[in-house]
């Protein structure tokens, strides 16, 4: 069994998307970011970082105690060395997948993090960090379209660079993205949307309620973009 620390978020659905893919059972033990569950003294026992999602894996490959992992990408690395899948065993399809992964984790999701932060949850608009984000964003649907154009998939079979990636690409309008400028980019995203896991992935976390950003009080937006070391230092 896998205690999964979690809330409906792009970085949230990447690990019910893997589990739901590998038939792993577990459990989704909510951490409910706007209410500031992730600074609480036992979740960052095992997320240091303050940061969901979080793991714990009770029955680990090797039979001893249970393991936790914390980080979307390093979660997504261990499930599928647990299980053999997801990640090519091949030399230099093993090396894609883990270099499209690293480009999420390092690239995709930050900046369209930032996108969506100056966009929709800044206290004022700032024209120049939503003109610099939402472009930033562009470029990078225009690398995963060039790679698509070739490739099925980011790494020949659908893999764990692919499942870092779609929940990326699910809020494109709120990323002021048109999905009908990038084809390729277009028909893998419409191929990942109708695979059964990961329909079963999203309804996994459809009971926890992520509220929209203005439906937030100005207390809430604080607890999630304003904490400092005081939060981790207790």
């Amino acid at each position: 069994m896998i205690d999964l620390h979690y809330w409906p978020t792009p970085n949230g659905h990447k690990i019910t998307m893997f589990l739901e893919e590998a038939g792993l059972a577990y459990a989704i033990r909510p951490v409910n970011i706007v209410a500031g569950d992730q600074f609480k003294p036992d979740f960052l026992k095992i997320a240091p970082n303050n940061r969901m999602p979080a793991i714990v894996d009770h029955m680990p490959a090797d039979g001893g105690a249970p393991v936790s992992v914390f980080e979307s990408g390093a979660i997504l690395l261990y499930l599928a060395e647990k299980t053999g899948r997801f990640l090519p065993s091949d030399l230099r399809q093993r090396n894609a997948a883990l270099e499209w992964l690293f480009w999420q984790v390092g690239g995709l999701g930050p900046m369209a993090g930032q996108n969506h932060h100056f966009a929709l949850y800044a206290p004022e608009p700032l024209p120049y960090a939503i003109n610099r984000y939402v472009k930033e964003t562009n470029r990078l649907y225009g690398v995963l379209d060039r790679r698509l154009s070739d490739h099925e998939f980011l790494a020949g079979d659908y893999s764990i660079a692919d499942m870092a990636s779609y929940p990326w690409i699910v809020p494109h309008k709120r990323q002021g993205q048109d999905l009908g400028d990038f084809p390729h980019l277009k028909r893998w995203f419409e191929a990942i949307k109708a695979r059964p896991g990961t329909q079963r992935a999203y309804q996994a976390g459809k009971s926890l309620h992520m509220r929209r950003p203005e439906e937030l009080t100005a207390e809430e937006k604080s607890m999630l973009f304003t904490q400092d070391s005081s939060v981790v230092r207790r």
